[in-house]
Formats: C-alpha cells, sequence, structure tokens
C-alpha cells in the first residue's frame, strides 16, 4: 500500500493530542516513503501540512488540484 488516508475525529482532539498525532502522522509518513492524506476541516491541520489536495465541484464534474507543491 503506497497510500494512507485517514478521516477520523480530528476536530475532537484537545490542542495537545492534535500536535502529538500530526507529528505521528509525519514520523509514518518519513519513516515509510508512503504517502499520508488526511482529511479534515480542522485549521490547525491545514497551518502545519505544506501539501494540500483540493477537490472542487464545476458543471462538468469534480476538479482536484495540489497546492503548496513545490
Amino acid at each position: 500500500i503506497g497510500t494512507l488516508f485517514i478521516d477520523e475525529g480530528f476536530s475532537t482532539l484537545d490542542q495537545e493530542s492534535l500536535q502529538q498525532a500530526i507529528e505521528t502522522l509525519t514520523d509514518l509518513q518519513q519513516a515509510s516513503g508512503r504517502i499520508v492524506g488526511i482529511i479534515s476541516h480542522v485549521a490547525e491541520l491545514k497551518q502545519q501540512i505544506p501539501v494540500h489536495l483540493q477537490v472542487s465541484a464545476s458543471n462538468d464534474g469534480s476538479k482536484a488540484f495540489f497546492t503548496g507543491v513545490q
């Protein structure tokens, strides 16, 4: 498995637990070389993760693009 997506309750975490979760996921990504995707609306996650995949709906269907890619 080359990609892991996580969509689970980040908004219910206190600040310390959220930071620990972010660090753990970052460590997992770095250790494994896999893509770790997080599905979330939590602003702290958006600020700490440099690359985002944004999906938007249009009349022609959905469109997806990356932001923050260097």
